[in-house]
């Protein structure tokens, strides 16, 4: 197919968590507007799959009829929507990192099924793709990227959910080395109820080298039907309830010791790294559903009348509506400038090296987990704002706004909770400053050295976003300052104060968000007429710079006091002081457009 656009390939690397101590350009950045006509072609056929065949079998799906998820898991590997991470050699189309983030995204228009499919194509299937053996790679990946069979993932157990390294289930090799015994049980596992292939993680004890003796994570494939194992009852939750969730129970489940995967005590590998993956696919989902839930909110806004007009017309409702939009513009500016650079960063990699690859894709573990967090909470605003607009009728199971509402919570969970994400992206940036692979503690002593010596002036800009560049310098400097604060005051303990780990995680993660759309609408009014893009960019500058300084408000009062507190708290207001932008206006500007596309349009 044609390419009229530059692919991800053709950008240069940017190192992950670089972007605090940076200042990336438009052209740097990859976004929806550099798809090519093979990307937005796939998008296109994704969307159709969805709105065409699988929401129409909505009800079916709710009522967990397992066979009609299975059938449409089938049409879309007929359409090459599974396999576009699998090597050609195996049956797939081995395609780059947009395409299937653009297929988790359009994929999203029912949640349970939306589920059901990103477990198998993701964490179904990516464990053998990176770590299996050719002979296991031949037997299984061929039906994997055929909807033959339905992938699985086994890490979570009742006592070690995100605790994954402290699970209990044990594997234990036959004194002739033929045969592994696996006794225990696995919790929440998605698709358990019909896969046929589940990648299972347990202790083994290590046989050789340093960790000799010890019991290490370890994963094994074991295939429906083996003996002394057996899925457990569905689970009935409050979400995503057409999607399956059961318990797995391992006694005495006896396994060929082919059925290894990757190393023995290496489980954390690949349990780590398949995450990284999942994180940015379930922000692109997420990205996905908020764009249907506007668009449905729209559409209702448009038709429900109240007072003599309708509900469209009220400020308040624009203000939602307004809201709404802007995420899914800056949720999809974070979102494909993360996978956008992993694409960059493997362009240079052989794809036969998957300990390369799988190099590469955790460069960017901070992003992935900015775009799991700011994604899933970005959906969970969305959802909540078409329920109020759908008002009583949002509380209704026969209006689409109820199930958005219960499918979108669990995705604050899922990959990791945002709560372990937040701990891993300041922790990971920490432990990268600690050892010099990124120059941040570098960048944080100028920073504390230049606050501390007084006002300096302004780095000025050109442009439409003149001000929101110079608000994201500020928003990067108190980001490096209060992380510097946190650092002086806590040392090597600052791991310990996970309050003051998130926090700092928060304004992290706005400075990306808030740099991710300025860059984004930039791009787009360097090319044509951007007004909508450029007004969005605006509106989530402010909500951004708020949500930073509150941030910093809490991580200086905690590490500071007295006269240290009152002087840090100056440098806060001069780093934040601004002209406000009247984003009532600007609200109202973005609802007007929506309105008149009658959908999420830029």
């Amino acid at each position: 197919m044609a390419t009229l656009a530059p692919t991800p390939a053709d950008k240069k690397a940017l190192s992950g968590g670089s972007f605090l101590i940076s200042n990336p350009t438009p052209a740097d950045c990859f976004f929806p507007e550099d798809f090519t006509e093979e990307h937005r072609q796939i998008a296109q056929t994704t969307v159709e799959f969805a709105l065409n065949e699988v929401v129409p079998l909505s009800d079916q799906i709710e009522a967990k009829d397992f066979a009609v998820t299975r059938r449409l898991i089938k049409q879309a590997s007929d359409l090459g929507l599974t396999s576009v991470d699998i090597p050609e050699e195996y049956g797939g189309l081995e395609m780059d990192k947009v395409t299937s983030a653009i297929i988790a995204d359009n994929i999203a228009k029912q949640g349970s099924f939306s589920v059901a499919f990103s477990a198998h194509v993701g964490i179904g299937t990516l464990p053998i793709v990176w770590y299996g053996t050719p002979e296991q790679k031949k037997k299984y990946l061929p039906k994997l990227a055929s909807g033959e069979f339905i992938g699985a993932y086994a890490l979570s157990e009742s006592t070690s959910g995100s605790d994954a390294l402290n699970a209990r289930t044990l594997a234990v090799l036959s004194e002739d080395g033929e045969t592994y015994t696996l006794n225990g049980e696995k919790m929440w596992i998605s698709n358990a109820g019909f896969a046929d292939l589940f990648t299972v993680f347990a202790r083994c004890e290590v046989k050789e080298g340093k960790e000799a003796g010890k019991e290490r994570l370890t994963a094994f494939l074991i295939e429906r039907g083996t003996p002394g194992f057996t899925v457990g009852k569905e689970e009935h939750k409050l979400g995503i309830r057409g999607s399956s969730t059961c318990s797995l129970i391992l006694a005495d489940c006896r396994i060929p010791a082919t059925n290894l995967l990757g190393e023995v005590g290496k489980g954390h590998h690949i349990a780590f790294n398949i995450l990284n993956v999942g994180r940015y696919k379930l922000g692109n989902a997420a990205v996905g559903a908020a764009r249907m839930c506007t668009g449905n909110g729209i559409r209702y806004a448009k038709e429900r009348k109240a007072f003599g007009k309708t509900i469209s017309e009220f400020g308040m409702i624009q203000e939602k509506l307004a809201n709404c939009a802007v995420g899914v513009f800056i949720g999809e500016a974070l979102s494909y400038r993360t996978v956008g650079m992993i694409d960059a960063a493997l362009a240079g990699v052989d794809k036969h090296d998957t300990a390369a690859i799988q190099k590469a894709i955790e460069g960017y573990a901070v992003e992935c987990s900015i775009v799991k967090v700011w994604d899933s909470e970005m959906l969970d605003q969305v959802v909540d704002d078409i329920v109020q607009i759908y008002a009583g009728y949002g509380y209704v199971e026969d209006y689409p706004a109820e199930r958005a509402y219960r499918d979108s919570r669990v995705n604050r969970i899922f990959e990791g909770t945002n709560e372990i994400n937040r701990l891993i992206i300041t922790g990971w940036l920490m432990k990268s400053a600690m050892a010099g692979k990124l120059a941040l503690m570098p960048a944080i002593k100028q920073l504390m050295d230049e606050v501390m010596a007084g006002p300096v002036a302004q780095e000025e800009h050109e442009g439409p976003l003149a001000e929101e560049h110079a608000l994201l310098a500020s928003a990067k400097k108190l980001t490096l300052f209060a992380a510097g604060a946190a650092t002086q005051r806590y040392m090597q303990q600052l791991a310990d104060q996970q309050e003051v780990m998130g926090a700092i995680a928060d304004m992290i993660i706005e400075v990306y968000a808030m740099e991710s759309g300025i860059l984004r609408a930039e791009k787009m009014s360097a090319k044509a007429t951007a007004d909508i893009p450029v007004t969005m960019a605006r509106v989530y500058a402010e909500v951004a710079m708020d949500r930073i300084e509150l941030s910093a408000r809490r991580i200086l009062a905690t590490v500071a006091e007295g006269d240290m507190l009152r002087t840090q708290l100056t440098i806060l207001r001069r780093l934040t002081k601004h002209d406000p932008a009247d984003t009532i206006s600007l609200r109202r500007q973005i609802a007007r457009h929506v309105l008149r596309a009658g959908k999420y349009a830029l």
